[in-house]
């Protein structure tokens, strides 16, 4: 990829929040959740893991649960077939910014792979109740992680949006 298509690109990727409910292929899954372990990390800890969420049930009992964070009962994750559970181990100090690369790349990998993304917060709430331990134990996940984010993947119902235009003060020179 060229300088000028690599930076079209990531121009190109927006958040979707109305996802088809068909499922995403796992040839397709795999490269995404590759790319996220690839994301940079303070001094190569790799301190997160990803949930790679594709059961049904699973799926949904997490968004009851995100949706209750909120104090809703609509699906905080706009109907996406597959959700990527980023937590990140608080023994590194920098966790919580490894988490959000993984989130970067995660969407980054879709939106190279034709698929949409969004971001959904929330993930922290989740995994500090008693369900959420619960979930990671019957995971079979153990240590002390902190929610990072879920990134919802899937296909878009309708076309994603144009970028807003960028505001003026975004960039100062010194």
């Amino acid at each position: 990829m060229q300088q000028q298509e690599l930076l079209d690109f990531l121009e190109s990727r927006r958040s979707c929040r109305d996802f088809k409910s068909t499922p995403v292929p796992k040839e397709l899954l795999e490269k995404v959740l590759r790319a996220g372990t690839y994301a940079a990390t303070g001094m190569g800890r790799q301190s997160p893991i990803i949930i790679a969420v594709t059961n049904p049930e699973l799926r949904n009992r997490i968004s009851k649960m995100n949706a209750s964070v909120m104090g809703a009962s609509s699906d905080p994750f706009y109907g996406a077939p597959v959700i990527l559970i980023v937590l990140a181990a608080k023994s590194a100090f920098t966790y919580l910014y490894d988490g959000s690369l993984v989130m970067g790349n995660l969407m980054l990998a879709a939106h190279a792979c034709g698929l949409a993304s969004c971001w959904i917060h929330r993930a922290k709430e989740e995994f500090e109740s008693p369900e959420g331990k619960k979930i990671l134990q019957e995971l079979g996940i153990t240590g002390d992680y902190e929610g990072i984010g879920h990134c919802a993947i899937g296909y878009a119902n309708s076309p994603l949006p144009p970028p807003k235009d960028r505001k003026p003060d975004y960039i100062h020179w010194a």
